[in-house]
């Protein structure tokens, strides 16, 4: 029997039309994405050339863009995502963008010196296929980087039955338990496809900056490396030479 928030099913895409004025507000229901995009921009490398191609999987509004600046802004950010309205405000902040499934990426083979996949990998229902397509875009020499949700107990109930009760947490239903991501399996499966995914690290916001983003005292908050990985953790990767 499915879980049901609302109208609409546990991780189901449309939720995120539903909540397209959301992306963009400091104290939305995306707050949360917004230090996530930070921490993921981290660990951009800067480009090999001016106007190399990045590719941002689900990039949603673009919420990357905004950290493009200094050495990695000469980037050119393209963003695939399933959502048009959140494809129309990435396209307004200067990504340029594609419709598309994760599952089926409309690029030829190697065509990214960097591919970014935050905070999708555990959306998708067919994970071998997402990481076949992500590797097989990514140039040879290319860096991935992902943040995501590990497949434990503690981030079911940390990250899905208590943080979605939160202000900064993930909207209600907008995680199936189900699809989280062991570290483990995705290392093994991207060694399949010949990138060589680094050691991940954990993440947690800063709970200071939190409570006084919670008082409308701060608009951002600092996610924060952490040992543990049982919950958010981000890592990067690296594609083999040809």
């Amino acid at each position: 029997m499915s879980s049901r928030v609302g109208q609409r099913v546990r991780n189901d895409p449309a939720q995120y039309d539903d909540l397209t004025d959301e992306w963009w507000p400091p104290h939305g229901r995306f707050a949360a994405l917004h230090w996530l995009a930070r921490a993921r921009a981290g660990l951009i490398p800067a480009p090999p050339r001016p106007g190399a191609p990045l590719l941002d999987v689900a990039c949603g509004a673009g919420l990357l863009q905004p950290h493009l600046t200094g050495p990695l802004s000469g980037w050119a950010h393209v963003g695939v995502d399933l959502s048009r309205p959140a494809l129309h405000q990435a396209r307004a902040h200067g990504v340029g963008v594609a419709a598309a499934d994760a599952l089926r990426l409309p690029f030829a083979d190697s065509s990214f010196a960097c591919v970014v996949a935050g905070e999708v990998l555990e959306h998708l229902p067919d994970l071998p296929s997402a990481v076949a397509e992500i590797s097989r875009v990514l140039a040879p020499g290319g860096t991935l980087v992902v943040d995501t949700l590990n497949d434990t107990w503690l981030c079911r109930i940390a990250m899905v039955r208590i943080a979605e009760r939160l202000p900064g947490g993930p909207p209600p239903g907008v995680h199936d338990p189900r699809l989280l991501v062991s570290p483990v399996v995705l290392k093994d499966l991207l060694a399949r496809h010949g990138v060589r995914m680094h050691p991940p690290v954990g993440l947690r916001p800063d709970i200071g900056q939190y409570l006084a983003w919670l008082a409308r005292r701060r608009s951002d908050v600092t996610m924060r490396p952490t040992g543990s990985v049982a919950m958010v953790y981000q890592a990067t990767a690296t594609k083999d030479a040809a």
